[in-house]
């Protein structure tokens, strides 16, 4: 079994997680290189995507597992050949064979763009620190058994504020990723709920890495 790490930028980001299971899976026979495929009455193409990404996030630190059929390909061939067959916005970063279990992953850093189009609201960053330094966040979730609530306080690991332009504010966050797992866009919504008032016009997410439970980087 060997990964790649790759980037899903720009319009690729409309791409949901099955359709680009779909698409890597349609690059390697373009590129070709021919998958092994799972055993049993329904075979399938053994690739598969760590922590699937949310539709209209933006990502540099995306993970696919995958195992070739019969072939010896050096990792650095693999990225190339991969990365002359991929749409725009998807770009293979790196290739290599020494993979920890995905059960590992912890944290995520990530970053929540709040745009303002009238300007960033007077006294926002003060407002918006106190209110993620609350014990106590209930915010909604919504999953495949229906809408929930979750405490996203503890799982806010650290957090901070910088202005990008008078019209858009960075919230830069490490959050928990796995068991229990905060999406970045509930970060938004407790904004919205806590405080209308400072409840931005449009909000944009991105991942931009991934950590163990040691808060090293994973790979």
């Amino acid at each position: 079994m060997a990964r790649l790490l790759f980037e899903k930028t720009g319009r690729s980001v409309w791409i949901s997680h099955l359709d680009l299971m779909r698409l890597f899976q349609r690059t390697f026979k373009r590129a070709g290189m021919n998958l092994k495929h799972t055993q049993g009455f329904n075979p399938r193409p053994s690739v598969s995507i760590a922590l699937p990404l949310s539709v209209g996030v933006e990502s540099c630190c995306e993970l696919l597992d995958f195992e070739l059929e019969g072939q010896a390909v050096s990792c650095d061939e693999i990225r190339d050949r991969l990365n002359s067959a991929l749409v725009a916005g998807v770009r293979v970063l790196a290739v290599y064979e020494e993979c920890r279990k995905i059960g590992q992953i912890a944290y995520l850093d990530c970053e929540v763009a709040l745009e303002y189009d009238a300007g960033i609201p007077q006294g926002c960053e003060d407002k918006l620190s106190a209110l993620f330094a609350r014990e106590q966040l209930l915010v909604e979730k919504k999953g495949k058994n229906g809408v929930t609530v979750q405490n996203i306080a503890p799982m806010i690991r650290s957090l901070y504020l910088r202005r990008e332009d008078e019209h858009v504010l960075v919230l830069a966050a490490r959050v928990c990723c796995q068991n229990p797992t905060l999406n970045p866009a509930q970060l938004t919504a407790a904004i919205c709920c806590y405080l209308p008032e400072l409840a931005p016009d449009h909000s944009k997410c991105r991942r931009i890495e991934i950590y163990d439970t040691n808060e090293t980087v994973f790979r």
